[in-house]
């Protein structure tokens, strides 16, 4: 017998509250699905919840999960995903009911995913991989892409949920196939950047005004989400502040590159990515916005030959 969809005023846990997870929690308590929250920072839940009167705030994932319906995950990588459902002190699976289902929204290894979802199975909860594209601009409007790995079944089972948060859901596959295809999205969207960031600094070299370039560009063969939505908007007036950082980028440039060496494919571009983008968030501190990696691009011109 198929489950029913999980429609308002289901019950949702919700662990991370940061860039991403505040405007995606947000957009579920406006549907009006009753949430149930969790962060390490006591303030963004304390924020959250006072933003959001509706909200209920825990003071531990076991506690966010205790009679929740669904459980979404957005935290930082995959490795906290699991402390926070599985290994960490007072972890989600010890309050979540069987038959419960996780949407890990984050962007995890999907090697560690599908090893997730078979140990999650055997306690009876089962496991989406749902990472999402579209940064916090399309998280606030409700318009991200989400890329589900799992089964037909249970995403039909939440696709409510997902709708709240998404405009174009995609099943892409079985466990860890979500987060496969968002890495390979991720390396796609960081090599079209810093081809612009590089044309970039040759056209002002040569005396090029940048907001011509990228407005040729955006009508030309040259085009990409690079050049339409971070150009004029971040890289041109030099304010970086898309809301997604370098440090991330570079992480799921990583687990890319992992995903080839897993399958024992040699991707001399990508492992070029890799690096390129693991050095930049070396040079240009913690915390900096992947569009700086105008200024890293500036960086290597100058350096003596």
């Amino acid at each position: 017998m198929t489950a029913s969809p999980l429609v308002p005023p289901a019950t949702i846990a919700f662990l991370g509250l940061g860039m991403m997870g505040r405007p995606m929690a947000a957009r579920l308590a406006g549907a009006g699905f009753k949430l149930r929250v969790f962060d390490v920072s006591q303030k963004a839940v304390s924020d959250f919840v006072g933003a959001h009167p509706g909200a209920l705030a825990t003071a531990s994932a076991k506690a966010a999960a205790e009679g929740a319906d669904a459980l979404i995950t957005m935290l930082p990588d995959g490795k906290i995903v699991r402390q926070a459902l599985i290994e960490g002190r007072d972890a989600a699976v010890e309050g979540l009911q069987a038959g419960a289902l996780v949407m890990d929204m984050s962007s995890s290894n999907p090697v560690d995913t599908q090893k997730l979802a078979r140990d999650l199975a055997s306690r009876g909860v089962a496991l989406l991989d749902a990472p999402v594209s579209g940064g916090v601009k399309r998280a606030l409007d409700g318009t991200l892409s989400i890329m589900v790995g799992g089964t037909a079944a249970d995403l039909e089972r939440v696709r409510p949920v997902f709708g709240a948060m998404g405009k174009t859901i995609t099943l892409c596959g079985p466990a860890g196939a979500g987060h496969t295809l968002k890495a390979l999205n991720n390396y796609l969207s960081a090599a079209g950047l810093v081809a612009m960031c590089e044309a970039l600094v040759v056209g002002e070299a040569f005396g090029l005004d940048p907001g011509t370039m990228v407005d040729v560009f955006n009508t030309s063969t040259g085009k990409s989400n690079a050049t339409e939505v971070k150009g004029r908007q971040f890289v041109v007036p030099r304010n970086f502040v898309a809301g997604f950082t370098t440090a991330l980028m570079a992480k799921d440039l990583r687990t890319a590159g992992d995903v080839a060496t897993h399958l024992k494919l040699k991707v001399p571009n990508l492992e070029q990515a890799v690096a390129y983008w693991t050095a930049a968030d070396g040079k240009l501190g913690k915390g900096a916005d992947h569009t700086e990696i105008f200024r890293y691009a500036e960086m290597l011109a100058e350096e003596e030959p």
